[in-house]
Formats: structure tokens, C-alpha cells, sequence
């Protein structure tokens, strides 16, 4: 199934572009994303091999979004998403798809590289997850988001 990839540029350095995805989460995150909806209480990624990307909602609900599978400093962060076709968790990291955000020196900013792939690994309804995720409400509108914060 192909992949869904995307590129831009940001005008900040490097270092911040990373640290802003990966500890600002909960700042950018479009809530129509998340299962709270516009109560999360936080929406974080556990910056490490092994750390998870969580959200925690209202009276402690928590709900696991993914796993870190590899994370290279201001460089690189891949995930496995373990959010199915129906939005609910994959606790399964096989039956999940991989995120893949690589980040660059580019003059006096950064450009960003976006990567979702393997959707065929969520089985039944994969290819209109892909269809969805690959629209302008999908990861264009969650990217537009931070790209507007990481300018703002």
C-alpha cells in the first residue's frame, strides 16, 4: 500500500523544530484528534526508544496512541501508530503502522520530512485509513498545525 509522505520547510533551527514536535505536543495537536476531544489534559510523546505517545483525558482516561521505536536527537523520530482504521488502539505493534519525521538543516531553518507507511499492517478498512490520513483533514491539517505553532 503506498505511503504517505510529506515535506516542508520551517523557519526555525533545527533543534527547536524537533524539540517543539516531540515536547510541545500538547500545544499544537489538533483536538479534533484526540479521543477527549477539546478536554486532554495532555498529549505527550515519551522522548526515548521504547516511550510512548500518549493522551490523557478528563478524571485520568489514558490512551495510548504509539510506541517510539527509534530516536535520534533533533534528527529523527519513528513511531509505530497504534491507532486502528476505527480509531481505537492497536495494542498489537504488528498490526500497526510506522510514522517516520526526519528533520533537516535547511539554511537557516529546517525542513521537515513526513512518512506514514505499512497501513496494509491494520488489515480490514487499511486502504480508506490511507485515503483519510492522505486528505486535506488527515495529516496535512495535524502538520498545518504545527507548522502554524512552530511559526507563530
Amino acid at each position: 500500500m503506498e505511503k504517505i509522505d510529506r515535506e516542508f520547510n520551517l523557519g526555525i533551527a533545527r533543534e527547536k523544530a524537533f524539540q517543539k514536535f516531540l515536547n510541545e505536543l500538547n500545544a499544537w495537536w489538533s483536538k479534533e484528534y484526540t479521543w477527549s476531544q477539546d478536554k486532554p489534559k495532555e498529549i505527550r510523546i515519551d522522548g526515548q526508544k521504547g516511550g510512548l505517545c500518549t493522551e490523557i483525558g478528563p478524571n485520568g482516561f489514558r490512551r495510548d496512541w504509539g510506541r517510539v521505536t527509534e530516536l535520534e536527537e533533533n534528527e529523527r523520530i519513528k513511531l509505530k501508530w497504534q491507532i486502528s482504521p476505527t480509531r481505537e488502539p492497536v495494542p498489537n505493534p504488528e498490526k500497526a503502522s510506522d510514522i517516520e519525521i526526519v528533520f533537516s538543516e535547511n539554511g537557516d531553518g529546517t525542513k521537515v520530512y513526513f512518512e506514514h507507511r505499512d497501513f496494509e499492517n491494520h488489515g480490514k478498512g487499511a486502504a480508506e485509513y490511507r485515503e483519510m490520513m492522505a486528505s486535506a483533514q488527515g495529516w496535512d491539517y495535524i502538520l498545518g498545525a504545527y507548522k502554524k505553532y512552530c511559526e507563530k
